[in-house]
């Protein structure tokens, strides 16, 4: 199981509390980066910092500012003009990690912005294709952040780094652009609905998608499990009742993972009825990769409770 051994599983489930260190080998397969980050070269010819040689697509950038290079395996699907769309920085955690964020603007005037919270396995990289499709459909612009060990954000994945990237994020998008929270839409995807919650739970925003959630560590491994533990691991199901802001849930019918009915109770939990969008016949990787339903409140009823 994701490369445990025996004795770290009977610590897993057998040694309470807080077996962070092998919940965190259960939970977080960070990628090889697919990109990375270079101050922007000083204008003049031939100058320093010009862009290196080999397979790299480049974003343009103002000058004292950052500009991202993305490797082939990052699979760009756009043209220079939606690359020079994307912004790039680097912003500290309050666990001192540096964390790299993502900022597209798809939509000049947007009224709003989507906090994304991407799914395991990927980068800002391999995601920010589907930022700028995203944008794109739904007439918004995109922030994200790599959590801390992803991409080039530093430090190691664990639950208490997600809240503190997310937290860190939260602020970037506040302070450096000006976005007032309700105009904010919190998305979480999958282990990304972890730190959304958390967030969500603390800070009211225009509303919250949460893509095949997880309700948390021990209801995943034993979906029987009724109760939570003090050494569970990421209970969202704890925590999303005290979401006040509007709330959309899209999961897949046949997910191998968490399955249809944890979600449900994770949704019952709230004191107001959550709007849950059912792709039918779909399993996680599907329901991840499907586009999701436009949530913006203004336009959708299925995204105000």
């Amino acid at each position: 199981m994701n490369g445990l051994s025996v004795s770290e599983l009977c610590c897993l489930f057998c040694c309470p509390p807080c077996p962070g260190r092998i919940a965190a080998k259960l939970a977080f397969l960070p990628p090889e980066p697919t990109y990375s980050l270079v101050p922007e070269p000083e204008p003049g010819p031939g100058g320093a910092g010009a862009a290196p040689s080999g397979p790299l697509r480049t974003s343009a950038a103002t000058p004292g500012r950052w500009k991202i290079h993305l490797t082939e395996r990052a699979d760009f699907q756009y043209g220079q003009r939606e690359l020079d769309t994307i912004e790039v920085f680097v912003t500290k955690s309050a666990r001192a990690n540096r964390i790299a964020c993502m900022y597209v603007r798809c939509v000049p005037g947007a009224r709003y912005t989507v906090l994304f919270s991407h799914g395991n396995a990927v980068d800002l990289g391999q995601m920010c294709s589907f930022y700028v499709g995203l944008g794109t459909r739904i007439g918004c612009n995109i922030f994200s952040y790599d959590y801390s060990g992803y991409g080039i954000s530093s430090g190691r994945p664990s639950e208490k780094n997600l809240y503190a990237d997310i937290d860190a994020a939260w602020q970037a998008l506040r302070t450096r652009y000006g976005i007032s929270p309700d105009s904010i839409i919190l998305y979480g995807q999958s282990i990304g609905t972890v730190p959304t919650v958390d967030l969500a739970s603390r800070y009211e925003c225009a509303a919250v998608v949460l893509h095949s959630p997880l309700t948390s560590g021990m209801r995943v491994a034993f979906p029987d499990t009724k109760k939570t533990y003090c050494f569970d691991a990421f209970p969202n199901i704890e925590k999303v009742s005290k979401i006040t802001s509007p709330v959309l849930i899209i999961h897949g019918t046949e997910d191998e993972v968490s399955g249809p009915l944890p979600v449900i109770g994770l949704a019952v939990t709230r004191s107001s009825p959550v709007p849950m969008s059912w792709p039918a016949t779909t399993g996680r990787t599907q329901a991840r990769s499907a586009s999701p339903v436009p949530c913006v409140p203004s336009a959708s009823p299925a995204a105000t409770t």
